[in-house]
């Protein structure tokens, strides 16, 4: 195969940063992790949106703190001693992500890579971007931090809405 030919989709790999939160496989695009480590201590903001936590500080730089658990509108992320800290980065902004411990990379081919079905993203759930077949196992879900973030604004405004 030439250079100037594309790779069919099942040679095209999407690298994913992959955790799990009570039994539900979620992910996000490695490129937009900048760290993952253990999570600091963390100072509640006053009168902060709904789904900020707080603030941590990590490496000189202070960082607004979600979790994944309360983005997802389900409960916490629990045994916040062996949580772990996930650095991102969307639409320029950079942000901390509290995930459970357990934190994986995986290459999947992109043809296993698939739309969220219609009914859920026309119901209005955009918090997850894609699912990853798996065989064996049930579907992994892709994550949109910018969909995430939109939460977060949302959340400041007192807009409710259904995970």
């Amino acid at each position: 195969m030439s250079q100037s030919e594309p790779k069919p989709a099942s040679d095209v790999k999407l690298d994913l940063a992959c955790f799990e939160l009570d039994g539900v496989c979620c992910a996000v695009d490695v490129s937009l992790v900048r760290e993952i480590s253990r999570c600091p201590p963390h100072a509640p903001l006053p009168h902060a949106p709904a789904l900020i936590e707080g603030v941590v500080e990590l490496h000189g730089s202070v960082l607004p703190l979600l979790d994944l658990g309360r983005v997802l509108g389900r409960a916490p992320v629990g045994d916040l001693t062996h949580a772990r800290l996930a650095v991102l980065q969307a639409d320029e902004l950079l942000f901390a992500l509290r995930i459970g411990p357990s934190v994986d990379v995986i290459s999947v081919a992109l043809d296993a890579v698939e739309a969220l079905p219609a009914l859920a993203t026309q119901a209005g759930y955009e918090v997850v971007r894609a699912v990853v077949r798996r065989a064996g196992a049930a579907p992994l879900l892709v994550l949109s931090l910018e969909a995430v973030l939109e939460r977060v604004y949302r959340s400041a405004h007192g807009v409710s809405e259904a995970a």
